[in-house]
């Protein structure tokens, strides 16, 4: 299957890329990236460096110098130097951690 048929929304692609920074959510860690394609629900991101060792579970992809335009993100994929993301909406990890808590009392 083709990475392009597992895409959910209309991506715009940037023919030199966006250049960009990702960021820990704790704001330890900090990498350049360029941003080579976007959605509403996620983008494709080329790495600066190495991405080993770095949470990636949950981080911010910065968008401007200043950090005003920022997205919460997770890891979807890695192929190299390239990873996918998937953007996080503000409510997602409350609806997860209430969903979890919801199966857990289901099972007792």
């Amino acid at each position: 299957m083709a990475t392009s048929e597992r895409r959910k929304g209309d991506r715009v692609t940037f023919e030199r890329g966006y250049p960009a920074h990702m960021m820990g959510i704790d704001g330890t860690w900090r990498r350049e990236c360029v941003m080579e394609d976007v959605s509403e629900t996620g983008a494709k991101l080329t790495v600066e460096g190495s991405v080993e060792g770095l949470h990636l579970k949950e981080f911010f992809l910065l968008l401007s110098s200043t950090g005003l335009a920022y997205r919460r993100c997770e890891l979807a994929w890695v192929n190299g130097d390239q990873i996918g993301v998937n953007f996080l909406k503000q409510g997602d990890k409350k609806k997860k951690a209430a969903g979890k808590r919801g199966a857990e009392t289901a099972e007792a």
